[in-house]
């Protein structure tokens, strides 16, 4: 029996069941995470802060970077000063200020970046990664429906926490008002839907509501970041990328 054969078989049955073998491969794509995480970058930024657009730059240049996973969250405190920032949210200022609580600093800032939860001001330089991984985390889409998944290995902490975001890349604003008034931004790394898991103890298994595609049929890439509850470092980190 030839490869060829095996092959025509395939797409044969694929198709006489009204899916194609590249929608089957699509259905379900995964992510796993490694025996070392990532860092975990987050940006606080806004489209009215004419010393964001540096930060905005670098981030971009971290998208294909597999041992960063970056995220944009983009604070609304600026908004009322000309411009308002449409990827704002209070829910990202509300963030920030939560993030006081083991950042290492006692007010808010833009452009802020943590690094691995931590207030990080030597940016471009990363700091080496030289940890091991304290947890198994992945996260797996199915058709519409995302799904993450974290087991605890030895040495976790006793209680763990989670977020996830849901990030697209490619935008652009033209900037009309404000202190970045006509100028034309680009951002990656865009946090457009985001949410937080509360504190567990042991192996869990959750789905994420989301919607099948992002702006503009912009793709959504996912990332879910597992945290020490009680110091809320981080601890695991993955990121989905899907084909379709």
């Amino acid at each position: 029996m030839t490869h060829s054969w095996v092959a025509a078989t395939v797409a044969f049955l694929a198709t006489a069941a009204g899916t194609s073998p590249v929608a089957q491969a699509q259905a379900t794509c995964r992510a796993q995470s490694g025996a070392s995480p990532p860092h975990v970058v987050e940006l606080y930024t806004s489209e009215g802060c004419n010393s964001c657009p540096p930060a905005d730059r670098w981030l971009s240049s971290l998208v294909h970077r597999d041992d960063v996973i970056a995220a944009a969250f983009h604070v609304d405190y600026w908004d009322r000063l000309g411009w308002g920032d449409r990827f704002a949210s209070a829910r990202f200022t509300e963030r920030q200020a939560q993030a006081q609580a083991y950042s290492g600093v006692r007010y808010s800032y833009t452009p802020q970046v943590l690094v691995d939860g931590r207030d990080w001001r030597r940016w471009p330089d990363l700091p080496a990664a030289a940890r091991s991984s304290l947890v198994n985390l992945s996260l797996q889409r199915s058709g519409g429906q995302v799904t993450w998944r974290v087991e605890p290995l030895p040495g976790a902490p006793a209680t763990l926490a989670l977020w996830w975001a849901a990030l697209e890349d490619g935008h652009s604003s033209e900037v009309k008002a404000g202190e970045n008034a006509g100028v034309t931004l680009r951002h990656d790394h865009v946090v457009r839907h985001y949410d937080q898991v509360a504190p567990w103890s042991g192996v869990a298994t959750r789905p994420i509501d989301l919607p099948p595609r992002g702006e503009g049929g912009r793709a959504l890439r996912i990332v879910a970041v597992v945290t020490d509850a009680r110091t809320g470092v981080p601890v695991q980190a993955v990121q989905l990328r899907c084909a379709d």
